[in-house]
C-alpha cells in the first residue's frame, strides 16, 4: 500500500488536483492589496465587499425544510489581521445567513481598532448604514460578531430593521436543523441562555410591577410589592433553562450507558471532527456506508452518529461523526452541547477533517483546535484528513502536509487517498498490551472469537488439543483465557 505522505504520492497528488482542477470553472475573486497601517481611507468609510449579492437560486437546494427569506446586510469590523482573513470571516457569515435562510444584498466592512463600545461601528457610520438599509429594501442586519445587549437596542433603534449578531444566527441555524430530541432541547437551552441578558420589551411594559390585587391568578408568592414584568419573564426563563438542563442530563444516561459499554468492551473510539461543511458525514458514509444526510450546508450534521467498523486484521472500531465548528463558536453552545462533545472528548483518536479548497485552512485547522482544547480534548492522537484535494490548490495541500507531521490528503468525492488515511487510522488506533502464547480447547470458540474482536493476532494454528493463538489481549480477556487455556 502506497504511503500518502511520500514524495511519489505527492507527485500523484499535483497530477490528480491539476487534472480534476482544469474540468472546474472557478471565479476569480478580488482580492485587496493590504496594507500594513490603518489608513485614514479604511477607518473613513464602510467598504463594500464585491460579489456580496445572494441570488435566490443559490439555496434553492435546501428543500428539506421551509424557507422563509429575510432580506440582509452583513457588516463586519475588521480590527486585526489582514484585509484578506476580513473578508473570509465576511464570506463565512455571508455563507451561514444564506444556510439560515437569508438573501445577502450587501457586505460592509469598517476598519476600527475596536469596535464602537455603543453601536458596534460608530454612530457616523450608522446613519450611513441605515442609507443603505433603505436603499436596498433590506429588513434585517447581521454583524460579524457578538453584540451586547446595549449594542443591539442602540442599532435597532436608529437602524429601524431587525438587528442580529453572529451567535444569534448560527443559533438559528441549529435550531433549523436539530432533528432529535435530544438535538433541539441542547438548542433551546442555548437560545434561551442567548436570550437572557438580552430581554427587553417596548417602552415602560417591561418594568411594571405586578402584586396584590393587580397580580389576579398569581396566587401564593405573587401578591405584595410584586416583581417586574421583566423579572418574571427572567424567572421563568431561569426555571424552564433549570427543566432543560434536567431532561438533557436524563438523555446523557443513555448515551454514556453506550459509551461505557464500549469501553467496557475495550473497542476503540474514532471521533470524525472538523469544521463545518468540510466533509465530514461524507467521509462517515465512504468508510461506513452510515448514508448519513449529507449536504452543502453549514451544520447539516447536529446529532452525532456512532457507527461500526473494522480494521484489516479484524478489529473492530466505532467511527463517530460530530457537529462541525466553526470560528468563534458561541459559548452558549459549547455548554449545551457538552453531552455531544464528549464523543469527541471521549474517543481515543480525532480524525480532523479539513477543507482543502476553503481560502484559509490553516484559520479553520486553528478554531477546530480551540473548541477540542475547549471541551478537553487536546491530549487526544490526532490524524489531519485534508478533503476535497481534487478542486483545491496543490500548492496549499503541499504546506499542509509539510506543516502537520500527521496529514494525509484525500478526496470523497473521486476516492483519491482514502486507502491512505484508513491504513493511517488503523495504525493510530490503541493497541491491546498483554501479550499471550496459549492453546485455546475447541470448545470455547467463544474466546477466540473474541480474540479475533477486541486483540491483535500475531499467529494462530489449529493443534490436536485445540487452537494455538500468540496474540495481544486487554487485562479482561487475558485473566478470563488464562483461566481455562494451557501455555503454548
Amino acid at each position: 500500500m502506497k504511503d500518502p505522505r511520500s514524495e511519489d504520492s505527492f507527485e500523484e497528488l499535483l497530477r490528480e488536483s491539476a487534472r480534476v482542477a482544469a474540468d472546474f470553472d472557478s471565479d476569480e475573486t478580488e482580492v485587496l492589496e493590504t496594507t500594513g497601517s490603518q489608513d485614514l481611507a479604511d477607518r473613513q468609510a464602510l467598504r463594500r465587499v464585491k460579489g456580496f449579492s445572494t441570488e435566490l437560486q443559490d439555496i434553492s437546494e435546501a428543500e428539506y425544510r421551509q424557507l422563509q427569506l429575510e432580506r440582509v446586510v452583513l457588516v463586519g469590523v475588521w480590527t486585526e489581521g489582514t484585509a484578506e482573513m476580513a473578508e473570509n470571516s465576511l464570506a463565512e457569515l455571508k455563507a451561514l445567513a444564506e444556510t439560515a435562510g437569508s438573501e445577502v444584498l450587501e457586505g460592509l466592512i469598517q476598519r476600527r481598532d475596536k469596535p464602537d463600545p455603543a453601536t458596534y461601528i460608530g454612530s457616523g457610520k450608522v446613519a450611513e448604514l441605515r442609507q443603505i438599509v433603505l436603499s436596498s429594501g433590506a429588513d434585517t442586519v447581521v454583524c460579524d460578531g457578538e453584540l451586547s445587549p446595549s449594542q443591539l437596542r442602540q442599532l435597532e433603534e436608529k437602524l429601524k430593521v431587525k438587528v442580529v449578531d453572529r451567535t444569534a444566527l448560527i443559533l438559528d441555524i441549529f435550531a433549523q436543523h436539530a432533528k432529535s430530541k435530544e438535538g433541539k432541547a441542547q438548542v433551546e437551552l442555548a437560545q434561551i441562555a442567548y436570550l437572557l441578558p438580552r430581554l427587553r420589551g417596548w417602552g415602560d411594559s417591561l418594568s411594571r410591577q405586578v402584586g396584590g390585587r393587580a397580580a389576579g391568578g398569581a396566587g401564593i408568592g405573587g401578591r405584595g410589592p410584586g416583581e417586574t414584568k421583566i423579572e418574571t419573564d427572567r424567572r421563568r426563563i431561569r426555571d424552564k433553562m433549570a427543566k432543560l438542563r434536567r431532561e438533557i442530563a436524563e438523555m446523557k444516561v443513555s448515551r454514556d450507558t453506550k459509551r461505557q459499554e464500549r469501553k467496557r468492551h475495550n473497542i476503540p473510539s474514532v471521533a470524525i471532527a472538523g469544521y463545518t461543511n468540510a466533509g465530514k458525514s461524507s467521509l462517515l458514509n465512504r468508510l461506513t456506508g452510515a448514508g448519513v444526510l449529507v449536504e452543502n450546508a453549514l451544520f447539516a450534521t447536529l446529532d452525532p452518529t456512532v457507527r461500526k467498523s473494522q480494521t484489516a486484521d479484524g478489529r473492530i472500531y466505532t467511527l463517530t461523526d460530530t457537529v462541525g465548528f466553526v470560528r468563534h463558536l458561541p459559548h452558549q453552545l459549547v455548554d449545551a452541547f457538552k453531552s455531544t462533545l464528549e464523543e469527541v472528548s471521549g474517543a481515543d483518536l480525532i480524525v480532523h477533517v479539513v477543507d482543502g479548497s476553503h481560502s484559509d485552512p490553516f484559520e479553520q485547522i486553528r478554531a477546530v483546535r480551540q473548541v477540542i482544547t475547549e471541551i478537553g480534548g487536546a491530549e487526544i492522537p490526532e490524524i489531519i484528513a485534508i478533503n476535497k484535494v481534487d478542486v483545491a490548490d496543490p500548492d496549499v495541500v503541499m504546506q499542509i502536509l509539510r506543516s502537520e507531521p500527521n496529514s494525509y490528503a484525500f478526496s470523497v468525492r473521486t476516492g483519491f487517498g482514502i486507502e491512505g488515511l484508513v491504513h493511517a487510522i488503523e495504525n493510530s488506533l490503541p493497541r491491546p498490551k498483554i501479550e499471550i502464547d496459549v492453546v485455546i480447547p475447541y470448545e470455547r470458540g467463544d474466546l477466540v472469537s473474541q480474540i479475533h474482536e477486541h486483540g491483535e493476532i500475531i499467529v494462530e494454528e489449529y493443534v490436536e488439543n485445540g487452537t494455538k493463538i500468540k496474540a495481544r489481549v486487554d487485562g479482561g480477556l487475558a485473566k478470563a483465557i488464562e483461566e481455562i487455556a494451557t501455555p503454548s
